[in-house]
């Protein structure tokens, strides 16, 4: 029997708390530093808060610490994890292998950041400790199930959610350009910016495009053929994300997920609890650049969003006229006062707000931009925000309950779903019931009463109503069995892979370059006792002028329809530029991987 996990990001407590009532198996969270997301950094305290929380349910809590580490940062690297693993998160998500070196009492993830896209890599990971492999989001579902055919180790990978269009980890953009690193926590998101794509001869092919920036990920219909081959975490990308984004695309996936596990045997979710929400999820509601499978179905094009790297929301319709005032569509749509949309034509966009609906006729805040045969998107949906403000979701898990009524003794025993009992007495003396069935009934009502807990009780069994038994004193009993329930669901052991290195395993290659970013003296050691045999100085503390600061399966000539393995006699170099950065691009046909290496005529980057 397999588990299917869901796994949601978490920006904050509140943010957790959403992604497990709305059908989370497992939270991804930052604590104060170190993590992939600076900005997205929590206290220890509230990490502690939200363990408990998730671990109601049963639902794990995994903490990033997925930045590169220099050597006078290992000692504060190391409190921070040994106080997350006390604080009772059940994994940490790690980059920088000082963190394998460290000996540390807890399950470790190898992150996206580590760049995993072989088999060879995975079974390295895997051999060293590692129990769970976060895959590269470029790989294709051939790629997975090569992976998985060569290793055992638990595979996670994204299914929603924004694209790093460089390898994760091995891209040196934002530092090519400023002070901050996305192997630092900091990525300014350089890829999102517009570039001009010129020849070598400087004649501009395009202008201000934004040639980097693809579109969103969404495997929503994928989900069974990425179970089948060899999945076991789905995760959505998102730890800056707001409550409402958390809300409705947890829910979705959960109930995708759900259709699937309700079909099949041979797997499980492997959380409890059932979520009640008073709204139907829908992705396109939520900040989206456009929907994009990218790779997992091969190289292809059609993933790019060179207008806008804007959430653009979902599409409604077409401009069909157009007054001083207001615009009409092809179609009928349920736009509304409150709502933000985006008009985009001949590669420009413009936004605005709906101030009011007037028949056919949409008023908008102002006209700018909306013409007739401009394409409207709605970004902003504001009565489906309101439903999601105030939906009153519940998570449930379900328990069964037997009440045993005696002349000197009432005991009541409650059951979970998972099994997890807790059994309450009270010695007591009791009178003779006037009414046998009718104090079964009230036993049996007061018992099912578990509104405002995370229980719902199904099933109760009474037994022995022919003594009188007050309803205030059940009342107690169950409202004592509950929290004692939930307290015991929370102190019981989650399982936990926790698995040592030997020192056994060898790395795959001769060679760890400075795309592995070892910046401190545990990394390194970790890869000399793996048997590496040379060790370059990593990019990441280094200048990138003259340098690959870029590998991607995304490639801008596939985009472009100027395919070289399509057409080979297409000849001349490729550049983007924006401002003083300039990259030259380059073509690896066999691979089919674009690179870009730093050509710009003025250095900005700092150390």
């Amino acid at each position: 029997m397999r588990y299917i996990e869901l796994l949601s990001p978490a920006k904050d407590l509140e943010a957790a708390c959403a992604a497990v009532d709305h059908g989370a198996d497992a939270i991804y969270m930052g604590g104060a530093r170190f993590g992939a997301r600076r900005a997205a950094g929590n206290s220890i305290e509230e990490i502690a808060r939200a363990v408990e929380y998730a671990h109601q349910y049963g639902v794990r809590v995994h903490s990033t610490l997925n930045t590169v580490l220099y050597d006078e940062e290992l000692a504060d690297a190391e409190q921070m994890a040994r106080e997350l693993i006390s604080a009772g998160v059940d994994a940490l998500i790690i980059q920088d292998m000082a963190l394998r070196r460290m000996n540390l009492p807890v399950e470790l993830h190898a992150s996206t950041q580590v760049g995993t896209t072989t088999p060879e890599g995975t079974l390295f990971l895997e051999k060293c400790g590692f129990s769970r492999v976060i895959l590269e989001r470029a790989l294709t579902l051939e790629d997975i199930r090569r992976i998985r055919e060569a290793t055992t180790v638990e595979l996670e990978c994204f299914v929603h959610g924004a694209i790093c269009v460089g390898y994760s980890g091995r891209c040196f953009l934002s530092r090519s350009t400023s002070a901050r690193s996305g192997n630092r926590g900091e990525c300014s998101q350089p890829c999102r910016l517009p570039y001009d794509l010129k020849d070598e001869r400087g004649r501009t092919i395009m202008a201000g495009k934004h040639l980097l920036s693809v579109r969103d990920l969404d495997l929503s219909d994928d989900l069974e053929a990425l179970i089948d081959a060899g999945v076991s975490s789905f995760k959505i990308e998102g730890r800056l994300k707001d409550a409402r984004y958390i809300k409705n695309v947890v829910n979705y996936y959960r109930r995708r997920i759900d259709d699937i596990l309700e079909r099949r045997k041979d797997i499980v979710r492997p959380s409890a609890g059932r979520t009640i929400t008073e709204f139907t999820p829908d992705p396109a509601k939520s900040f989206t650049r456009g929907a994009s499978q990218y790779m997992l179905h091969g190289k292809q094009s059609g993933v790019a969003s060179f207008d806008t790297p804007k959430a653009v929301g979902e599409y409604v319709g077409v401009v069909k006229t157009v007054s001083h005032r207001g615009f009409t569509l092809d179609r009928e749509c349920d736009i509304s006062a409150g709502d933000g949309v985006c008009a985009i034509v001949d590669g420009g966009m413009s936004g605005t707000n709906i101030n009011s609906v007037e028949g056919s006729t949409i008023i908008p805040n102002r006209m700018e931009g909306i013409m007739a045969g401009a394409k409207l998107y709605r970004n902003y949906d504001h009565r489906f925000s309101l439903l999601l403000d105030r939906s009153r979701t519940r998570r449930v898990i379900d328990a069964s309950a037997e009440i045993d009524i005696s002349q000197r003794c009432i005991t009541l025993t409650v059951t979970d779903c998972e099994g997890v009992d807790v059994v309450i007495t009270r010695n007591v003396d009791l009178d003779m019931a006037g009414n046998a069935d009718k104090m079964a009934d009230t036993a049996r009502r007061q018992i099912a009463k578990s509104g405002g807990t995370i229980f719902s009780i199904t099933t109760v069994v009474v037994l022995g109503s022919d003594y009188f038994a007050p309803a205030s004193l059940l009342a107690d009993m169950r409202r004592e069995a509950l929290e004692a329930l939930r307290i015991k669901r929370i102190e019981r052991e989650l399982p936990h892979r926790i698995i040592s290195d030997d020192g056994s395993a060898r790395y795959p290659f001769d060679k760890v370059t400075r795309y592995e970013n070892v910046t401190n003296h545990l990394s390194r050691e970790f890869y000399l006792v793996h048997g590496a045999k040379e060790i370059e100085p990593a990019l990441e503390s280094s200048p990138t002028l003259g340098e690959r600061v870029m590998i991607s399966s995304y490639c801008i000539r596939r985009e472009l329809g100027q395919c070289l393995k399509e057409n080979p006699s297409l000849k001349g170099e490729l550049y983007i530029e924006h401002g003083t950065a300039r990259y030259r691009l380059g073509f690896d046909c066999k691979q089919c991987l674009m690179t870009l290496t730093d050509c710009s005529t003025t250095n900005t980057q700092k150390k």
